[in-house]
């Protein structure tokens, strides 16, 4: 079977064509689940294995939510560079077919390498594991930092504000004008931060846990810019899991720790301090927008988004300027 893409591209004419495989007709393909912004195949071809991605230009929500084929350019090129940086921190890209947004990557065993939103809903919490996503990340962000000739190609001001701030942070303005003055002082805060490059989807969703630690998944908003909104990208879905019945809820604040115990070690450029005051601003509305934003949560029941809205809605308004503080008293509202 094969599935034509934009231009009659054809997904086996173009394995063959790179190499990858050497009879099309050998070229099977079956449509993988997950994700909201991208078709996915897995494509065996004989005894080989890989995965072929390719954008949607609506996203498959129930909102109207359209974003530009050509963020499979800044994926690509987010997989190649943090490949080369640390190996093994990302699937490796086998080719990109910049014209059709076609990106074939590397297969990852899942016997080998499990989702981490899965362990998570399923209540397994491993500090060992957070810890590893903070260093990790940390790892990123540090050694990006370093090289401002990312800045000028990963400039991409305008995709990140399609992707992330308009259906995250200006989306909760629709549902809750209150919040224009302190949604905008967050996104002007945002944006103004040029430090490193920032994934913008760093969600356990997108994230493998492999033999040789985290594998980051769907770089399609990446960006340069401030990596305090990986973190709290991050952080708000370990919150937001402590909702489940039952959910380990002392093991999830301590997640939270260990990955920023962990992450801030790698922050050389700039007060660690700082960073984390952001991330602190950010998290509420975060956490918000996985209620009241484009992309909600598909876990949460009507009790959980209340318990969400009145927590956020007030520290969105007045900031706190710790994480411990969102930690402390989102324990004690649980309690």
């Amino acid at each position: 079977m094969s599935a034509t893409m934009p231009g009659s591209l054809q997904i086996p004419a173009f394995l063959v064509a790179e190499g990858l495989v050497a009879d099309p007709a050998s070229v099977r393909l079956e449509p993988l689940a997950g994700g909201v912004s991208s078709d996915i195949w897995l494509v065996t071809a004989g005894t080989r294995t890989l995965v072929v991605k390719q954008p949607l230009l609506q996203l498959k929500v129930a909102d109207d939510w359209q974003a530009p084929l050509s963020r499979s350019h800044s994926e690509a090129r987010w997989l190649e560079e943090v490949s080369r940086l640390v190996p093994g921190a990302c699937p490796r890209v086998l080719a990109f077919d910049p014209v059709a947004n076609v990106l074939v990557l590397e297969y990852l065993d899942p016997d080998a390498h499990t989702l981490w939103k899965a362990d998570l809903m399923a209540g397994r919490l491993d500090l060992v594991v957070a810890s590893a996503v903070g260093d990790r990340l940390g790892t990123i962000h540090e050694l990006t930092s370093a090289d401002p000739g990312l800045a000028e190609e990963f400039a991409n001001d305008d995709l990140f504000v399609t992707l992330r701030i308009e259906p995250y942070l200006l989306r909760l303005v629709h549902h809750h004008p209150e919040l224009a003055d302190p949604v905008a002082a967050l996104v002007d805060t945002t944006m103004s931060q040029r430090s490193a490059l920032v994934h913008g989807d760093a969600s356990p969703k997108n994230i493998l846990i492999g033999p040789d630690g985290p594998v980051f998944l769907d770089a399609e908003t990446a960006w340069w810019g401030d990596p305090a909104f990986d973190v709290a990208f991050c952080l708000n879905h370990l919150l937001l899991k402590s909702l489940l019945p039952g959910a380990p809820v002392d093991a999830l604040l301590a997640s939270v720790d260990a990955l920023v115990s962990s992450y801030v070690a790698h922050v050389s450029w700039e007060d660690a301090g700082d960073l984390l005051q952001r991330v602190a601003a950010l998290v509420p509305a975060l956490l918000l927008a996985r209620v009241d934003g484009r992309s909600p949560v598909e876990y949460l029941g009507e009790a959980e988004r209340a318990f969400v809205r009145a927590f956020a809605l007030p520290r969105i308004v007045h900031p706190p300027a710790t994480l411990v503080e969102i930690t402390s008293a989102w324990k004690e509202s649980l309690a």
